[in-house]
């Protein structure tokens, strides 16, 4: 359930604002790859101080949206939003300036920092302004917003790269949420009813323990799996995230309430973007270099092969939540989106490295179905779970898990395929110049062999792990048997401009809203 602002605002421009920014964020992410050659020319850097403009980026974002979420019920949704996207604009305006690579990676932590802020208040802001039929259209068009960063990212870096060089690319993405930013005057302001009190030990602990796992994760195809660096890391975060379990139990005001974790249906719902780590941002990051290096395609051909997939999640989103409003059940939606993962990656082992793109076409496409189903329309049903005082709290931890999984999943599924390849040539070092897309470095067919008999092997391994993952979540979001599930008592909503209570709606209107959020579980 939802409650709408009785503060005069403008829903229309409050979406506009909040897709755009929403846009810029994974935007920042896929199209900072794409400027990673240029960045290593001009600035002299190579391997791993090159690599952290992207992993001092993930391990913010991931690290501080828990904390942003639950700040932005204490302190005002538009507030931490505005506080975001000002960071996050400030953050590329200094990667556009930097001098040197050190200072890029800490323009791009800061830009992380920002866009937790921007992911998780958007999120809150759109379920606190929207309800019903509405709430699930919006969401729907989220979910599109992403996908739309995600793919003309890498197209749009790549010809601000060749036209005016790679910090053009970090100037546009400080451009598009400074013009987001324009519109936030239309934005109603909104915080919980009851402002809990800051729990600095918990942020601090939290960010500690998940930017430990992160960097341990990030860490580990370079310094080795087994070494002390990465075993220290590893245990480090799990122990630093047990022990805040324990704060937040204990906690009158927590900085995630467990309680929410405990709600089946809602860690289902924080489960499926981890799938989608799996079956669809995996094969994003890391197609693209197999396509280049065995395939031999040039950079712009993989780019434009990789739409076959990323344009699905473009068109789906809208399509997904007309269904719901229809009448189609939300679960069945997300199931059968999980679903597609797990076929798309078994059925693109028919890739190798002379294969017409006509033959993985399909695949590709299934993929992309898969991501466009169920972005947008788990998170609308995962909101409609949860009050609106905790509407910050939710998308925060619903994020963190997304961001949080890609980090870890990506670094782990890179390191997988190197050691894969690793069976077939001659050493370590040459499987990890294979797997970033070199082939130079021995007989090329027999390396691009060996790529492929690795990627296939990654790609039954996730194939089983989407399957899994659909009949689990699947299973997780049936209503227990024998009884409806009750519909979560509606919280009063305080304005920030009025402080006080907003009336509840009609017993009509409500039942009407009760109906729609039924027809989503």
């Amino acid at each position: 359930m939802t409650a709408v602002p009785t503060v005069r605002s403008r829903p229309a421009i409050t979406l506009a604002v909040v897709l755009l920014a929403f846009a810029s964020v994974p935007m920042s992410i896929s199209g900072a790859a794409v400027a990673l050659p240029g960045i290593g020319d001009d600035l002299h850097a190579a391997g791993a101080p090159l690599q952290w403009v992207m992993n001092a980026y993930n391990l913010t974002f991931a690290s501080f949206m828990l904390v942003a979420g639950s700040a932005a019920d204490r302190v005002g949704r538009r507030r931490i939003f505005v506080t975001g996207a000002a960071v996050f604009a400030v953050g590329s305006i200094a990667a556009a300036l930097s001098t040197g690579i050190e200072l890029l990676g800490l323009a791009r932590a800061l830009s992380g920092i920002g866009a937790a802020g921007v992911f998780a208040s958007g999120g809150a802001i759109l379920a606190t302004t929207f309800d019903g039929a509405q709430r699930t259209r919006a969401f729907a068009a989220l979910g599109s917003a992403a996908g739309l960063g995600l793919a003309v990212g890498p197209t749009l870096s790549g010809w601000l790269v060749g036209g005016m060089g790679w910090r053009a690319t970090f100037g546009m993405h400080a451009v598009l949420v400074l013009v987001a930013l324009a519109g936030v005057g239309f934005v109603a302001e909104s915080r919980a009813p009851r402002r809990p009190r800051p729990n600095a030990v918990g942020a601090v602990v939290f960010v500690a323990g998940l930017g430990a796992l992160v960097l341990g994760a990030v860490q580990g195809p370079e310094w080795g799996w087994a070494s002390a660096g990465v075993l220290l890391l590893l245990a480090a975060g799990l122990a630093l995230l047990v022990a805040f379990s324990v704060l937040q139990s204990r906690s009158a005001d927590p900085l995630l309430d467990l309680t929410l974790v405990r709600n089946r249906r809602f860690l289902a719902l924080c489960m499926v973007p981890v799938v989608t780590t799996f079956g669809f941002v995996t094969l994003l990051t890391y197609l693209p270099t197999y396509l280049v290096g065995a395939g031999g395609f040039s950079a712009q051909r993989a780019g434009t092969v990789l739409l076959l997939m990323t344009g699905p999640v473009l068109l789906a989103p809208p399509l997904a939540g007309g269904l719901v409003n229809r009448g189609v059940p939300a679960r069945l939606l997300i199931t059968v989106s999980l679903a597609l993962f797990a076929v798309g990656n078994l059925w693109l082992t028919v890739i190798g490295p002379s294969t017409p793109v006509a033959t993985f076409a399909g695949p590709l496409l299934l993929v992309g179905l898969g991501a466009g189903l169920s972005f947008g329309v788990g998170d609308g049903l995962a909101m409609s779970l949860v009050e609106p005082g905790r509407a910050g709290m939710a998308t925060g931890f619903l994020n963190t898990m997304r961001v949080g999984s890609e980090a870890i999943v990506i670094a782990v599924f890179g390191a997988v395929l190197v050691s894969l390849i690793g069976t077939r040539v001659d050493s370590p070092e040459l499987a990890a110049e294979v797997a970033a897309g070199d082939l130079s470095g021995g007989v090329s067919h027999v390396l691009a062999d060996g790529y492929t008999h690795a990627l296939h092997l990654a790609l039954y391994g996730t194939a089983a792990v989407c399957a899994v993952g659909a009949v689990l979540i699947g299973l997780a979001l049936a209503p227990a048997r024998g009884r409806a599930t009750p519909p979560a008592a509606p919280q009063p909503y305080e304005s920030a401009a009025s402080g006080t209570p907003a009336p509840r709606p009609a017993s009509g209107a409500s039942n009407a809203a009760n109906a729609t959020s039924g027809k989503a579980r």
